[in-house]
């Protein structure tokens, strides 16, 4: 009887856990660990602030920067290969980087994997054609104060003036990206 209580209450005490591990964030909270709930906002043209220049190592050890992407629009995109979500989304995003290359450039910034090995895997696996940073500890993801560091996957769209535009908390589609990416990229043509 005894076995069975400490059985049922470790099962509760998982189920709890998991449940409050993936509930969704606001906009304003963003302290706690929330997985994305696919909502998604554009900001204001006069409201937007100027995103972060990255510069880093890619997963292959290589230095890249978005600085090389200026005067086009830019897609950050927070994945992890532990991420199903990640696993999900990553086609989308794909050809959502596909169909837009004309205007916009993709880059993936990788976090929590430990070791690129497992990252490198997912891009293979997934047939990613644009580079990620390499992130394990999240120092670039803190970089970006509008997004949760913990709503994972993320995606930032910004614009050609190096501001931040469009922000993506969980799965992204494809048609739905595509559409940000055009809006964004057809201001102040």
């Amino acid at each position: 009887m005894r076995t069975r209580f400490i059985a049922v209450l470790a099962a509760a005490t998982v189920m709890a856990t998991g449940v409050s591990a993936c509930s969704s964030t606001s906009a304003s909270d963003d302290k706690g660990f929330a997985a994305g709930d696919g909502s998604w906002s554009k900001v204001p043209a006069d409201k937007r602030e100027t995103a972060p220049v990255l510069t880093g190592k890619d997963l292959d050890g290589k230095q890249i920067s978005s600085a090389d992407a200026k005067g086009k629009v830019i897609v950050f995109n927070v994945w992890g290969s532990w991420c199903a979500p990640c696993r999900h989304e990553a086609p989308a995003l794909t050809k959502a980087a596909d169909r837009t290359k004309d205007v916009a450039v993709f880059y993936g910034i990788n976090t929590r994997d430990l070791d690129p090995g497992p990252a490198q895997a997912f891009s293979r696996a997934f047939d990613v054609t644009y580079p990620s940073f390499y992130d394990p500890d999240g120092t670039m993801l803190l970089t970006f104060s509008e997004l949760p560091p913990k709503a994972i996957p993320s995606t930032l769209v910004i614009d050609r003036k190096g501001r931040s535009a469009a922000r993506f908390l969980g799965e992204v589609s494809t048609a739905t990206l595509v559409q940000a990416i055009n809006d964004v990229a057809k201001e102040g043509q």
